[in-house]
Parts: structure tokens; C-alpha cells; sequence
């Protein structure tokens, strides 16, 4: 069984490996990392399973943000499309989604290089997710727009 100063071990042996500077967790285990001014990364030790939970928050959605997008997400969850074995939930005081992974402390801690290579490729899924949020979002506002009666030529000029 893995307790928490493995998990503080750990970190240490990442931040050596990363050259990252600011991974050191807080009372509860809570690390959070902002990466290329893009994402806020964080790891969570759950001293119970022994795992580490890896959540990144992808994107913030508008109160009233079309089906599609929620489709997309919920397609994703269920049926693992485009998630890498990860998942999403949406956060609902701000309606952020944010992407969430969970890694074996003892396996994680016996490949720091593959830690951080999965943790790279969380991001490079956490960029295509945020663009496809984006795309969902432009494309009902340009669905809206092609159903205005300025774009379907009933304006009048005087």
C-alpha cells in the first residue's frame, strides 16, 4: 500500500526529471501546475485506492452551449471515444469541462519517463478536445446565423 510520502517522493523524483519547480502538494496531496499558459494541471493522491488523479480543465462553456457539445462529451464518456481511458465531467458552478485521468501511484512511480510522456499526451488530447468544443460552439453560431433573416435576404431596404 502507497501512503502519502510516496507520493510526496514522487513528486520530487517528477520535479527532477521535469525540471519543474512547483510540485509540491499542499496538506490535502493537491498539486496544481499551469503549463504553457494554457492549462492548469492537477494531481490529486487518493491515499485509499493509491492512485493519483490527473484533472485538467479543457474549456469553459457558455450557460447556453448547444447539444452538440454535450453530445460530444457524453459520447466520449461512455464509449471511451477520443479519451485515452480518461474521462470528462463538467463542473457545475462555472460549466467547465475538465478532463480526468487516474494513474497507479506505484506504477507511475516505477516510470517517471512514461509519467511524464502520458501527461504530455493528456495535454496534446486536452488541445484537440478544446479546439472540438470550440469547432461545436462556431459551428451552432454560424447554424444561427445562416437561419437570420439577414442572411436569408428578407431585409428590407428602404
Amino acid at each position: 500500500m502507497v501512503s502519502k510520502d510516496d507520493y510526496v517522493k514522487f513528486l520530487a523524483e517528477v520535479r527532477k526529471v521535469s525540471g519543474i519547480g512547483t510540485l509540491s502538494p499542499d496538506e490535502s496531496g493537491l498539486v496544481s501546475v499551469r503549463v504553457d499558459d494554457a492549462y492548469n494541471v492537477n494531481f490529486q493522491f487518493v491515499e485509499a485506492t493509491g492512485k493519483v488523479l490527473c484533472f485538467v480543465e479543457v474549456a469553459e462553456l457558455p450557460v447556453d452551449a448547444p447539444k452538440a457539445v454535450y453530445r460530444d462529451l457524453l459520447v466520449g464518456g461512455l464509449f471511451g471515444k477520443d479519451t485515452a481511458g480518461g474521462y470528462f465531467t463538467l463542473e457545475p458552478e462555472t460549466e467547465t469541462v475538465v478532463y480526468n485521468f487516474f494513474f497507479d501511484l506505484e506504477t507511475a512511480a516505477n516510470d517517471i519517463e512514461d509519467f511524464i510522456s502520458t501527461i504530455e499526451k493528456i495535454l496534446q488530447l486536452c488541445d484537440i478536445w478544446a479546439e472540438r468544443i470550440k469547432g461545436n460552439l462556431a459551428d451552432i453560431g454560424a447554424e444561427a446565423a445562416d437561419h437570420s433573416p439577414l442572411n436569408n435576404h428578407m431585409f428590407v431596404h428602404a
